[in-house]
């Protein structure tokens, strides 16, 4: 049977199973869209910008484990999708980008709306693909969706001109496809296994260092069970926050530059550190050379060219993390004689020794709101069953310490690129793919204000979603820099003339609700909670709270910083505060 290249292009996504493409229409692709218009079997979700169309695609994959997919025109719309590519290929996000590109005639001519998406994307897809003729349409939506979810998953762009989607020829999609010279390793070396399992069993002061990749391979289960077979804490990073659940005792939560006193000295002081789906960032290591250095390093990942890349390993063992812990706890298990280490070690109460020494807390104000008050509510509230998106800066990292993400796809975060704006248009693409789940954005009125216009995709599509903004009136981890490395000159990091959130809300006809006391920040929650609706709650929060622990840039983990310096002047008085915070109230 004959098919046009756009009647191609939707039943090839059918066979790969897409159920929701996330987009936004130009002339290129309007053959495309025809063929949309007709066939209702793709639930397509028209955005308010392209780059939001990518972010959304992005939380959609990682709330399924699916691959995500986002169809966008030429020129602007493809370049507007550039932050979002990036952002998925730092983070490991398996999306597949289709933009349309002008007809093939006009390629290289500065035609109107043309853009070398292809050249620009080179460095931040895992592969793309510009189709030449609609014979290769097929075959190449094959492999894109096939490099995208395997290996190490990432980013593919395919970039269709405007007359394939217009010719025609017999369709026959591909069972399969071979792609010479990719062929990744699933299944880990046994001798380097059996090595690493050795190790384990021997380590006096052991630790678990767990990222991103545990989740992408769905390797949870293994995890825990290899944990508690050796007891062995774990600690996870920003992006690997879920895979092991926050409230075991085992828990370290999260480590480096926002780490707890305790998980950083513990990775410090470790002498076996193993590294399951990590890249050791360096927001982890600090200083490199200060790094474990008492320590042995065992480090898992499908990725070849990540091990060895930022620091030595001993037991370098490459493969996917679900393969390589199953046998890994084969092997711990034969060692061990199938009995659990069980009780304090040790090490577990030198470990709790750290953590009574210096807890996670902050200090709360009958006056003004905590912005960690906020996150502990959210997280009594949801009992940890929310599905969570934050945005960057000082409100992220908060989230990240003080809610106890117990489930892996829980969490969705822009980790490696730290783009502002990522996390409203993340929480739409969640809750699309999981429209009775209960989805929380936190972010802060910097960040917000990045991708604001996707109010209206959320009211179109009935997309409940509920939106914290700790609303402190600065880019406030910027101030927060500011304040402590810069003097407390504070450039271009106060947001002023922001809008009134809750009008906002209701111009949009979503619910709008504002707390700006300690006691009334349950009532808005539970108000919230219970909508059916949109709702955003402006929470106007200490606007000099600061993040800590802190480990400085350039310092080593277990060198840091737990709260403003004692003769710090560049902190406004008390009465100083309140007036700022008048004034932003009233912004």
């Amino acid at each position: 049977m004959k098919l046009t290249g756009a009647e191609i292009f939707v039943e090839s996504l059918k066979r790969e199973g897409v159920k929701t493409v996330f987009g936004l229409p130009g002339g290129v692709v309007l053959k495309i869209f025809d063929v949309l218009y007709q066939d209702k079997d793709l639930d397509f979700v028209l955005v308010r910008h392209e780059q939001a169309a990518v972010h959304m695609a992005e939380a959609y994959a990682r709330a399924t484990g699916k691959v995500g997919v986002a169809l966008v025109t030429s020129g602007p719309g493809a370049t507007n999708t550039v932050t979002g590519l990036v952002n998925a290929h730092m983070d490991s996000c398996p999306i597949v980008l289709f933009t349309g590109q002008v007809v093939s005639s006009l390629i290289g001519n500065d035609a109107f709306q043309e853009a070398d998406i292809v050249g620009i994307s080179r460095s931040v897809t895992k592969h793309n693909y510009l189709v030449k003729d609609v014979s290769e349409l097929a075959t190449t939506i094959k492999e894109a969706f096939y490099l995208a979810g395997t290996g190490r998953p990432g980013p593919v762009l395919v970039d269709i001109p405007k007359d394939v989607t217009m010719a025609s020829m017999e369709f026959a999609y591909p069972d399969k496809v071979y792609i010479r010279g990719y062929n990744p390793t699933y299944e880990g070396n046994k001798w380097q296994i059996k090595q690493a399992a050795e190790a384990m069993a021997r380590a006096e002061r052991p630790v678990l260092y767990v990222g991103g990749g545990v989740i992408n391979s769905d390797a949870s289960e293994e995890l825990y069970g290899l944990a508690e077979l050796l007891n062995i804490p774990v600690t996870m990073t920003l992006m690997g926050l879920g895979a092991f659940p926050g409230t075991h005792p085992l828990s370290l939560g999260m480590l480096g530059m926002h780490g707890s006193h305790a998980t950083n000295m513990a990775v410090h002081h470790c002498d076996l550190l193993i590294a399951v789906g990590a890249r050791f960032d360096d927001r982890v290591t600090g200083k490199i050379s200060e790094f474990v250095p008492k320590a042995k390093i065992i480090h898992i990942d499908v990725d070849p060219t990540s091990i060895r890349k930022n620091i030595h390993v001993d037991i370098p063992i490459v493969g996917d993390a679900k393969p390589v812990l199953r046998d890994l706890l084969a092997q711990a298990t034969a060692i061990v004689g199938g009995k659990k280490r069980e009780g304090k070690t040790p090490w577990l109460q030198q470990i709790a020794a750290w953590q009574s020494e210096r807890p996670l807390a902050y200090k709360p104000d009958p006056k003004v709101i905590k912005p960690q008050f906020v996150i502990d509510m959210i997280y009594r509230r949801t009992h940890g069953e929310a599905i969570i998106t934050s945005d960057v800066g000082q409100h992220q990292m908060w989230t990240a310490q003080f809610y106890k993400f117990a489930k892996p796809r829980t969490w969705l975060n822009s980790g490696g690129l730290g783009t502002m704006g990522y996390g409203f248009p993340a929480a739409l693409g969640a809750q699309r793919a999981f429209p009775g789940q209960l989805v929380v954005c936190v972010t802060g009125d910097g960040s917000f204000q990045m991708n604001l216009q996707e109010l209206a995709t959320a009211m179109v599509y009935d997309l409940p979603v509920k939106v914290a903004i700790l609303n402190n009136g600065y880019h406030g981890m910027v101030r927060q820099w500011q304040q402590l490395f810069y003097q407390g000159h504070y450039s271009a990091s106060r947001l002023e003339g922001g809008p009134d959130y809750v009008k906002l809300a209701e111009a949009y006809g979503a619910v709008g609700l504002r707390a700006t006391e300690p006691h009334e920040v349950e009532e808005v929650l539970d108000e919230a909670f219970a909508s059916k609706k949109l709702v955003l709650m402006d929470f106007q929060v200490d606007p000099y709270e600061n993040c800590y622990p802190m480990v400085p840039a350039g310092g080593a983990i277990n060198q840091m910083v737990y709260e403003d310096p004692p003769t710090d002047a560049t902190r406004p008085a008390p009465a100083a505060q309140d007036a700022q915070k008048e004034s932003i109230s009233l912004a």
